[in-house]
Protein backbone atom coordinates (compact mmCIF):
# COMPACT_ATOMS: atom_id res chain seq x y z
CA UNK A 1 0.00 0.00 0.00
CA UNK A 2 0.82 3.11 -0.68
CA UNK A 3 2.06 5.69 1.94
CA UNK A 4 -0.44 8.46 2.11
CA UNK A 5 0.91 11.80 3.11
CA UNK A 6 -1.63 13.86 5.22
CA UNK A 7 -3.44 16.83 3.43
CA UNK A 8 -3.55 19.21 5.91
CA UNK A 9 0.29 19.52 5.23
CA UNK A 10 2.64 19.22 1.95
CA UNK A 11 5.20 17.21 3.44
CA UNK A 12 5.20 14.64 5.61
CA UNK A 13 7.20 14.80 9.13
CA UNK A 14 9.00 11.33 8.50
CA UNK A 15 9.18 10.29 4.38
CA UNK A 16 10.44 6.97 4.13
CA UNK A 17 10.49 5.61 0.77
CA UNK A 18 9.35 2.15 0.18
CA UNK A 19 11.62 -0.53 0.27
CA UNK A 20 10.86 -2.10 -2.79
CA UNK A 21 13.43 0.45 -4.37
CA UNK A 22 15.91 -0.36 -2.14
CA UNK A 23 18.01 -2.28 -4.70
CA UNK A 24 16.20 -0.76 -7.77
CA UNK A 25 19.58 -1.26 -9.69
CA UNK A 26 22.02 -4.02 -9.19
CA UNK A 27 24.74 -5.52 -10.94
CA UNK A 28 23.64 -9.47 -10.83
CA UNK A 29 27.11 -10.92 -12.20
CA UNK A 30 29.91 -10.26 -15.00
CA UNK A 31 30.13 -13.36 -17.41
CA UNK A 32 33.55 -15.30 -18.72
CA UNK A 33 32.04 -14.03 -22.18
CA UNK A 34 32.83 -10.36 -21.02
CA UNK A 35 28.87 -9.12 -20.73
CA UNK A 36 27.85 -7.60 -17.86
CA UNK A 37 24.20 -8.37 -16.54
CA UNK A 38 22.14 -5.72 -15.21
CA UNK A 39 18.80 -6.07 -13.54
CA UNK A 40 16.94 -2.87 -13.83
CA UNK A 41 13.48 -1.99 -12.02
CA UNK A 42 11.55 0.25 -14.02
CA UNK A 43 8.12 1.48 -13.37
CA UNK A 44 5.19 2.31 -15.45
CA UNK A 45 1.32 3.50 -15.13
CA UNK A 46 -1.26 1.28 -16.56
CA UNK A 47 -4.36 2.54 -17.19
CA UNK A 48 -6.80 -0.15 -16.03
CA UNK A 49 -10.52 2.07 -15.88
CA UNK A 50 -11.37 5.01 -17.95
CA UNK A 51 -11.46 5.66 -21.69
CA UNK A 52 -7.59 5.59 -22.06
CA UNK A 53 -8.23 1.76 -20.27
CA UNK A 54 -5.07 -0.11 -21.66
CA UNK A 55 -2.71 2.97 -22.16
CA UNK A 56 0.83 2.32 -20.43
CA UNK A 57 3.50 5.33 -19.63
CA UNK A 58 7.02 4.38 -18.29
CA UNK A 59 8.66 6.25 -15.40
CA UNK A 60 11.89 7.02 -16.37
CA UNK A 61 11.87 10.84 -16.22
CA UNK A 62 12.82 12.79 -12.73
CA UNK A 63 8.81 14.30 -13.57
CA UNK A 64 6.52 12.71 -14.72
CA UNK A 65 3.59 15.22 -15.44
CA UNK A 66 -0.18 13.80 -16.24
CA UNK A 67 -2.97 15.04 -16.77
CA UNK A 68 -5.35 16.36 -20.04
CA UNK A 69 -3.66 19.44 -21.08
CA UNK A 70 -1.12 18.82 -24.40
CA UNK A 71 1.84 19.57 -22.66
CA UNK A 72 1.61 16.81 -19.97
CA UNK A 73 3.67 13.59 -20.48
CA UNK A 74 0.75 11.20 -20.09
CA UNK A 75 -1.82 13.15 -21.50
CA UNK A 76 -5.27 11.50 -20.69
CA UNK A 77 -8.65 12.21 -22.70
CA UNK A 78 -11.07 11.77 -19.76
CA UNK A 79 -12.70 15.01 -19.46
CA UNK A 80 -13.01 14.99 -15.54
CA UNK A 81 -9.18 14.66 -14.93
CA UNK A 82 -7.71 18.35 -14.35
CA UNK A 83 -5.44 19.81 -16.86
CA UNK A 84 -2.81 19.44 -14.54
CA UNK A 85 -3.88 16.83 -12.42
CA UNK A 86 -0.40 15.19 -10.86
CA UNK A 87 3.13 14.78 -10.94
CA UNK A 88 5.13 11.64 -10.10
CA UNK A 89 8.98 12.47 -8.89
CA UNK A 90 10.90 10.14 -9.57
CA UNK A 91 14.32 9.76 -7.57
CA UNK A 92 17.20 7.10 -7.49
CA UNK A 93 14.97 4.96 -4.77
CA UNK A 94 11.59 6.12 -5.01
CA UNK A 95 8.25 7.66 -6.53
CA UNK A 96 6.61 10.50 -4.90
CA UNK A 97 3.23 11.71 -5.97
CA UNK A 98 2.16 14.90 -5.83
CA UNK A 99 -1.40 16.26 -6.59
CA UNK A 100 -1.54 19.44 -8.41
CA UNK A 101 -4.28 21.32 -6.58
CA UNK A 102 -6.85 18.80 -8.97
CA UNK A 103 -10.72 19.86 -8.83
CA UNK A 104 -11.79 16.09 -8.07
CA UNK A 105 -8.56 14.97 -6.34
CA UNK A 106 -6.08 12.18 -6.60
CA UNK A 107 -7.18 8.94 -4.68
CA UNK A 108 -4.00 6.24 -3.95
CA UNK A 109 -5.96 3.05 -2.86
CA UNK A 110 -9.00 4.76 -2.11
CA UNK A 111 -7.76 7.50 0.25
CA UNK A 112 -7.32 11.42 -1.18
CA UNK A 113 -3.67 12.43 -1.07
CA UNK A 114 -1.73 15.34 -1.63
CA UNK A 115 1.56 13.55 -1.63
CA UNK A 116 2.39 9.63 -1.06
CA UNK A 117 5.00 7.04 -2.36
CA UNK A 118 4.09 5.17 -4.29
CA UNK A 119 4.87 1.23 -4.26
CA UNK A 120 3.86 -1.38 -7.12
CA UNK A 121 0.14 -2.66 -7.03
CA UNK A 122 -1.27 0.67 -6.13
CA UNK A 123 -4.43 2.49 -7.85
CA UNK A 124 -4.33 5.79 -8.15
CA UNK A 125 -8.04 6.94 -9.02
CA UNK A 126 -8.25 10.65 -10.88
CA UNK A 127 -11.79 11.56 -12.08
CA UNK A 128 -13.11 8.43 -13.90
CA UNK A 129 -9.46 6.86 -14.42
CA UNK A 130 -7.71 4.21 -12.57
CA UNK A 131 -4.31 3.64 -12.86
CA UNK A 132 -1.99 0.82 -11.25
CA UNK A 133 1.26 1.30 -10.54
CA UNK A 134 3.30 -1.34 -12.61
CA UNK A 135 6.76 -2.69 -11.35
CA UNK A 136 8.99 -4.94 -13.89
CA UNK A 137 12.77 -6.70 -13.84
CA UNK A 138 14.53 -6.08 -16.98
CA UNK A 139 17.74 -7.44 -17.61
CA UNK A 140 19.66 -5.99 -19.75
CA UNK A 141 23.39 -7.17 -21.18
CA UNK A 142 25.96 -4.82 -20.87
CA UNK A 143 28.87 -5.35 -23.62
CA UNK A 144 32.17 -4.26 -22.78
CA UNK A 145 32.66 -0.90 -23.70
CA UNK A 146 34.45 -0.61 -27.46
CA UNK A 147 36.28 2.87 -26.05
CA UNK A 148 39.58 1.93 -23.86
CA UNK A 149 38.78 5.25 -22.28
CA UNK A 150 36.06 6.86 -19.23
CA UNK A 151 36.67 9.98 -17.69
CA UNK A 152 39.80 10.47 -16.93
CA UNK A 153 40.21 6.61 -16.50
CA UNK A 154 42.28 4.31 -19.37
CA UNK A 155 42.10 0.34 -19.51
CA UNK A 156 42.00 -1.95 -22.35
CA UNK A 157 41.88 -5.45 -19.91
CA UNK A 158 38.31 -6.69 -20.12
CA UNK A 159 37.75 -5.92 -16.85
CA UNK A 160 38.07 -1.88 -17.41
CA UNK A 161 36.22 -2.27 -20.54
CA UNK A 162 33.52 -4.28 -19.06
CA UNK A 163 32.99 -1.44 -16.03
CA UNK A 164 33.12 1.44 -18.40
CA UNK A 165 30.39 -0.18 -20.13
CA UNK A 166 28.66 -0.41 -17.01
CA UNK A 167 28.92 3.01 -16.21
CA UNK A 168 28.32 4.61 -19.90
CA UNK A 169 24.50 2.72 -18.83
CA UNK A 170 24.41 4.10 -14.92
CA UNK A 171 26.30 7.73 -14.85
CA UNK A 172 22.99 9.28 -16.92
CA UNK A 173 20.60 7.82 -14.69
CA UNK A 174 20.06 9.01 -10.73
CA UNK A 175 21.20 5.68 -9.44
CA UNK A 176 22.97 5.42 -5.90
CA UNK A 177 26.42 4.19 -6.30
CA UNK A 178 28.85 2.65 -4.31
CA UNK A 179 32.40 1.61 -5.44
CA UNK A 180 34.42 -0.68 -3.76
CA UNK A 181 38.14 -1.61 -4.30
CA UNK A 182 41.62 -1.77 -3.02
CA UNK A 183 43.85 1.93 -1.78
CA UNK A 184 44.91 3.28 -5.09
CA UNK A 185 42.62 1.74 -7.42
CA UNK A 186 40.89 5.09 -8.62
CA UNK A 187 37.76 5.36 -7.11
CA UNK A 188 37.54 8.93 -6.77
CA UNK A 189 37.89 9.09 -10.57
CA UNK A 190 35.37 6.60 -11.00
CA UNK A 191 32.61 8.74 -8.57
CA UNK A 192 34.12 12.14 -11.45
CA UNK A 193 33.52 10.27 -14.53
CA UNK A 194 29.93 9.24 -13.36
CA UNK A 195 29.12 13.08 -12.28
CA UNK A 196 30.80 14.10 -15.56
CA UNK A 197 28.68 12.29 -18.01
CA UNK A 198 25.48 12.70 -16.16
CA UNK A 199 22.88 15.09 -16.50
CA UNK A 200 24.60 16.89 -13.12
CA UNK A 201 27.71 17.75 -14.86
CA UNK A 202 27.59 21.30 -15.03
CA UNK A 203 26.22 21.60 -11.09
CA UNK A 204 28.38 20.85 -8.19
CA UNK A 205 30.62 18.05 -7.38
CA UNK A 206 31.62 17.75 -3.51
CA UNK A 207 34.26 15.35 -2.15
CA UNK A 208 33.56 14.25 1.54
CA UNK A 209 35.82 12.19 2.69
CA UNK A 210 34.35 10.23 6.06
CA UNK A 211 37.98 9.53 7.25
CA UNK A 212 39.51 12.65 7.74
CA UNK A 213 36.69 14.06 9.99
CA UNK A 214 36.95 14.09 13.77
CA UNK A 215 33.75 11.88 14.02
CA UNK A 216 32.29 15.06 16.78
CA UNK A 217 32.55 17.38 13.64
CA UNK A 218 31.26 15.03 10.21
CA UNK A 219 27.71 15.52 11.09
CA UNK A 220 28.44 19.50 11.24
CA UNK A 221 30.17 18.82 7.95
CA UNK A 222 28.18 16.99 5.95
CA UNK A 223 24.60 18.85 7.04
CA UNK A 224 25.74 22.19 8.44
CA UNK A 225 25.63 23.86 11.01
CA UNK A 226 23.75 27.20 12.80
CA UNK A 227 25.53 30.06 14.65
CA UNK A 228 26.30 28.92 18.51
CA UNK A 229 25.07 25.28 17.99
CA UNK A 230 28.63 24.63 19.51
CA UNK A 231 31.76 25.84 20.58
CA UNK A 232 33.35 27.19 17.80
CA UNK A 233 30.26 27.87 15.69
CA UNK A 234 30.75 31.73 15.45
CA UNK A 235 28.75 31.65 12.60
CA UNK A 236 25.86 29.74 10.35
CA UNK A 237 28.05 27.50 8.10
CA UNK A 238 26.42 25.34 4.99
CA UNK A 239 27.63 21.40 5.35
CA UNK A 240 28.70 19.16 2.31
CA UNK A 241 24.75 18.11 1.24
CA UNK A 242 24.04 21.96 0.80
CA UNK A 243 26.85 22.51 -1.35
CA UNK A 244 26.18 19.35 -3.34
CA UNK A 245 22.68 20.34 -3.84
CA UNK A 246 21.41 19.90 -7.49
CA UNK A 247 24.81 18.48 -8.22
CA UNK A 248 26.77 15.27 -6.95
CA UNK A 249 27.99 14.69 -3.58
CA UNK A 250 31.13 11.79 -3.38
CA UNK A 251 31.18 10.08 0.16
CA UNK A 252 34.68 8.72 0.03
CA UNK A 253 35.30 5.97 2.64
CA UNK A 254 31.67 5.49 3.95
CA UNK A 255 32.82 2.35 5.59
CA UNK A 256 34.45 4.77 8.09
CA UNK A 257 30.77 6.53 9.33
CA UNK A 258 30.89 5.81 13.10
CA UNK A 259 27.14 3.59 13.80
CA UNK A 260 25.83 6.46 15.81
CA UNK A 261 25.73 8.58 12.61
CA UNK A 262 24.43 6.24 10.03
CA UNK A 263 20.75 6.37 11.01
CA UNK A 264 21.27 10.17 10.21
CA UNK A 265 22.75 9.79 6.70
CA UNK A 266 19.96 7.62 6.04
CA UNK A 267 17.14 9.56 7.62
CA UNK A 268 18.52 12.54 5.11
CA UNK A 269 18.53 9.80 2.08
CA UNK A 270 15.20 8.56 2.49
CA UNK A 271 13.80 12.07 3.36
CA UNK A 272 15.49 14.15 0.77
CA UNK A 273 15.79 16.64 3.82
CA UNK A 274 19.28 17.28 6.03
CA UNK A 275 18.63 19.77 9.31
CA UNK A 276 22.04 21.68 9.94
CA UNK A 277 22.94 21.29 13.72
CA UNK A 278 20.97 23.58 16.13
CA UNK A 279 18.31 23.67 14.34
CA UNK A 280 15.02 21.91 13.62
CA UNK A 281 14.55 23.17 10.55
CA UNK A 282 14.18 21.15 7.10
CA UNK A 283 16.21 21.99 4.26
CA UNK A 284 15.03 20.12 1.33
CA UNK A 285 17.83 18.77 -0.93
CA UNK A 286 18.40 17.32 -4.15
CA UNK A 287 21.48 15.25 -4.83
CA UNK A 288 23.11 12.44 -6.12
CA UNK A 289 25.03 10.21 -3.62
CA UNK A 290 28.32 8.33 -4.96
CA UNK A 291 30.30 6.32 -2.01
CA UNK A 292 33.91 4.47 -2.05
CA UNK A 293 35.40 2.41 0.43
CA UNK A 294 38.11 0.25 0.76
CA UNK A 295 36.05 -2.42 2.64
CA UNK A 296 33.78 -4.85 1.79
CA UNK A 297 30.38 -3.63 2.88
CA UNK A 298 28.48 -6.64 2.79
CA UNK A 299 31.45 -7.76 5.42
CA UNK A 300 31.22 -5.08 7.62
CA UNK A 301 27.14 -5.15 7.87
CA UNK A 302 27.48 -9.04 8.75
CA UNK A 303 29.87 -8.00 11.23
CA UNK A 304 27.37 -5.67 12.76
CA UNK A 305 29.59 -2.51 11.89
CA UNK A 306 27.52 -1.17 9.24
CA UNK A 307 23.80 -0.62 9.08
CA UNK A 308 21.89 -2.94 6.69
CA UNK A 309 19.34 -0.85 5.78
CA UNK A 310 21.91 2.02 4.88
CA UNK A 311 24.04 -0.37 2.97
CA UNK A 312 20.81 -1.62 0.61
CA UNK A 313 19.79 2.30 0.86
CA UNK A 314 23.41 2.86 -0.68
CA UNK A 315 24.19 -0.18 -3.36
CA UNK A 316 21.74 0.62 -6.04
CA UNK A 317 24.99 0.28 -8.07
CA UNK A 318 28.04 -1.84 -6.76
CA UNK A 319 31.16 -1.82 -8.61
CA UNK A 320 34.07 -3.14 -7.98
CA UNK A 321 37.22 -2.00 -9.12
CA UNK A 322 40.01 -4.64 -9.69
CA UNK A 323 43.40 -4.23 -8.13
CA UNK A 324 46.04 -3.48 -11.00
CA UNK A 325 47.77 -6.33 -10.63
CA UNK A 326 45.03 -8.29 -12.28
CA UNK A 327 44.94 -6.20 -15.19
CA UNK A 328 49.06 -5.56 -16.23
CA UNK A 329 48.06 -4.97 -20.17
CA UNK A 330 46.76 -1.62 -18.62
CA UNK A 331 49.53 -0.33 -17.21
CA UNK A 332 51.33 0.85 -20.35
CA UNK A 333 48.23 3.37 -21.15
CA UNK A 334 48.30 3.98 -17.81
CA UNK A 335 51.90 5.03 -17.73
CA UNK A 336 51.40 7.00 -21.60
CA UNK A 337 48.29 9.24 -19.57
CA UNK A 338 51.19 10.01 -16.42
CA UNK A 339 53.73 11.07 -19.13
CA UNK A 340 50.90 13.28 -21.39
CA UNK A 341 49.17 14.62 -18.15
CA UNK A 342 51.37 14.97 -15.72
CA UNK A 343 52.73 18.27 -14.52
CA UNK A 344 56.26 16.49 -12.86
CA UNK A 345 57.16 15.84 -16.99
CA UNK A 346 56.86 19.80 -18.27
CA UNK A 347 59.45 21.54 -19.13
CA UNK A 348 59.69 26.00 -18.31
CA UNK A 349 58.21 26.01 -21.83
CA UNK A 350 55.31 23.36 -21.38
CA UNK A 351 56.51 20.84 -23.48
CA UNK A 352 56.86 17.09 -22.32
CA UNK A 353 60.38 16.15 -21.14
CA UNK A 354 59.75 12.63 -21.15
CA UNK A 355 57.80 11.23 -24.18
CA UNK A 356 57.79 7.53 -23.98
CA UNK A 357 58.70 4.49 -21.87
CA UNK A 358 61.19 1.25 -23.01
CA UNK A 359 59.39 -1.77 -24.09
CA UNK A 360 61.37 -3.60 -21.21
CA UNK A 361 60.89 -1.14 -18.41
CA UNK A 362 57.63 -1.72 -19.37
CA UNK A 363 57.97 -5.41 -18.84
CA UNK A 364 59.35 -4.99 -15.39
CA UNK A 365 56.61 -2.87 -14.38
CA UNK A 366 53.96 -5.22 -15.67
CA UNK A 367 55.74 -8.31 -13.54
CA UNK A 368 55.39 -6.32 -9.78
CA UNK A 369 52.44 -6.99 -7.95
CA UNK A 370 51.72 -3.35 -7.32
CA UNK A 371 50.37 -3.43 -3.74
CA UNK A 372 49.73 0.29 -3.66
CA UNK A 373 48.23 0.08 -6.99
CA UNK A 374 47.54 3.07 -9.49
CA UNK A 375 48.96 5.79 -6.92
CA UNK A 376 51.90 3.69 -6.61
CA UNK A 377 52.29 3.57 -10.20
CA UNK A 378 52.54 6.96 -10.64
CA UNK A 379 54.35 7.80 -7.82
CA UNK A 380 57.49 5.04 -9.30
CA UNK A 381 56.94 6.84 -13.00
CA UNK A 382 57.64 10.18 -11.23
CA UNK A 383 60.57 8.70 -9.09
CA UNK A 384 61.88 7.17 -12.60
CA UNK A 385 61.21 10.09 -14.60
CA UNK A 386 63.29 12.36 -12.29
CA UNK A 387 66.38 10.73 -12.62
CA UNK A 388 66.42 10.87 -16.28
CA UNK A 389 68.21 12.68 -18.18
CA UNK A 390 67.14 11.71 -22.12
CA UNK A 391 63.34 12.08 -23.32
CA UNK A 392 62.42 8.20 -21.93
CA UNK A 393 62.44 6.22 -18.75
CA UNK A 394 64.68 2.59 -18.88
CA UNK A 395 64.50 -0.60 -17.11
CA UNK A 396 67.41 0.91 -15.39
CA UNK A 397 66.20 3.84 -14.20
CA UNK A 398 63.25 1.32 -12.96
CA UNK A 399 65.29 -1.12 -11.34
CA UNK A 400 66.74 2.13 -9.43
CA UNK A 401 63.99 2.69 -7.69
CA UNK A 402 62.73 -0.71 -6.92
CA UNK A 403 65.97 -0.90 -5.33
CA UNK A 404 65.28 2.47 -3.49
CA UNK A 405 62.03 1.31 -1.70
CA UNK A 406 63.14 -1.88 -1.09
CA UNK A 407 66.75 -0.23 0.69
CA UNK A 408 63.94 2.13 2.66
CA UNK A 409 62.02 -0.92 3.79
CA UNK A 410 65.44 -2.55 4.99
CA UNK A 411 66.60 0.64 6.87
CA UNK A 412 62.83 0.81 8.79
CA UNK A 413 63.45 -2.55 9.87
CA UNK A 414 66.99 -2.38 10.75
CA UNK A 415 66.59 0.73 12.35
CA UNK A 416 63.88 -1.29 14.67
CA UNK A 417 66.14 -4.21 16.06
CA UNK A 418 69.53 -1.82 16.73
CA UNK A 419 68.78 -2.12 20.25
CA UNK A 420 71.36 -4.95 20.52
CA UNK A 421 74.40 -3.62 18.76
CA UNK A 422 77.16 -1.17 20.37
CA UNK A 423 76.87 2.15 20.35
CA UNK A 424 79.06 3.33 17.70
CA UNK A 425 77.80 0.66 15.54
CA UNK A 426 74.07 1.59 15.87
CA UNK A 427 75.13 5.39 15.85
CA UNK A 428 76.94 4.89 11.86
CA UNK A 429 73.69 2.76 10.96
CA UNK A 430 71.76 6.20 12.18
CA UNK A 431 74.19 8.69 10.29
CA UNK A 432 73.55 6.36 7.12
CA UNK A 433 70.17 6.03 7.08
CA UNK A 434 70.29 9.86 7.71
CA UNK A 435 72.73 10.73 4.87
CA UNK A 436 71.41 8.34 2.04
CA UNK A 437 67.31 9.72 2.68
CA UNK A 438 68.41 13.35 3.26
CA UNK A 439 70.46 13.06 -0.34
CA UNK A 440 67.79 11.44 -2.07
CA UNK A 441 65.22 13.90 -1.03
CA UNK A 442 67.98 17.07 -1.86
CA UNK A 443 68.14 15.68 -5.61
CA UNK A 444 65.03 14.86 -6.02
CA UNK A 445 63.80 18.79 -5.70
CA UNK A 446 66.83 19.67 -7.17
CA UNK A 447 65.77 17.14 -10.75
CA UNK A 448 68.70 14.85 -9.24
CA UNK A 449 71.30 17.72 -10.72
CA UNK A 450 74.71 17.99 -8.93
CA UNK A 451 75.24 21.37 -8.74
CA UNK A 452 72.30 22.48 -7.59
CA UNK A 453 71.91 20.24 -4.83
CA UNK A 454 75.19 21.38 -3.58
CA UNK A 455 74.70 25.14 -3.97
CA UNK A 456 71.25 24.59 -1.46
CA UNK A 457 72.95 22.16 0.92
CA UNK A 458 75.96 24.38 1.36
CA UNK A 459 78.68 21.37 1.22
CA UNK A 460 81.53 21.20 -1.60
CA UNK A 461 79.99 19.19 -5.06
CA UNK A 462 82.68 16.56 -4.91
CA UNK A 463 81.44 15.85 -1.50
CA UNK A 464 78.10 15.25 -2.53
CA UNK A 465 79.49 13.36 -5.60
CA UNK A 466 81.63 10.88 -3.05
CA UNK A 467 78.17 10.52 -1.10
CA UNK A 468 76.48 9.18 -4.07
CA UNK A 469 79.27 6.99 -4.93
CA UNK A 470 79.00 5.67 -1.72
CA UNK A 471 75.53 4.56 -1.56
CA UNK A 472 74.94 4.04 -5.08
CA UNK A 473 72.66 6.92 -6.22
CA UNK A 474 72.87 8.50 -9.92
CA UNK A 475 72.55 11.82 -10.64
CA UNK A 476 72.43 13.82 -14.09
CA UNK A 477 75.68 14.94 -13.77
CA UNK A 478 77.35 13.06 -11.35
CA UNK A 479 80.21 12.11 -13.94
CA UNK A 480 81.07 15.51 -14.93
Amino acid sequence: MAKPIPKTSTKSSKKEAPKDFENQTQIIKTDDGGSANISLRKCQLSVIEGPDKGKKYSLVKSVTKVGKKENNDFIITDTTVSRNHLEIEYTSDSFLLHDQGSTNGTYVNGTRVKEAYLVPGDRIKVGNTVFEFVAFEEKVKIEPSASEIFGAMVGRSLKMRQIFGILEKISPSLATVVIEGETGTGKELVARAIHENSPRKNRSFVVFDCSSVAPNLIESELFGHEKGSFTGAVKARRGAFEEANGGTIFLDEIGELTLDLQPKLLRALESREIRRVGTNIQVPIDVRVVCATNRNLKREVNEGRFREDLYYRLSVVKILLPPLRERPEDIPLIVERFLTLGKFNRKPDGNLRLTKVDDEALKALQRYQWPGNVRELQNIIERAGSISDKDSITKDHVDFVFSELEQEDERTEKLQVMKDVPFKEAKQKVVEVFERDYLLDLLRRNGYNLSKAAREAGIDRKHIRNLLKKYGIPSKDATD
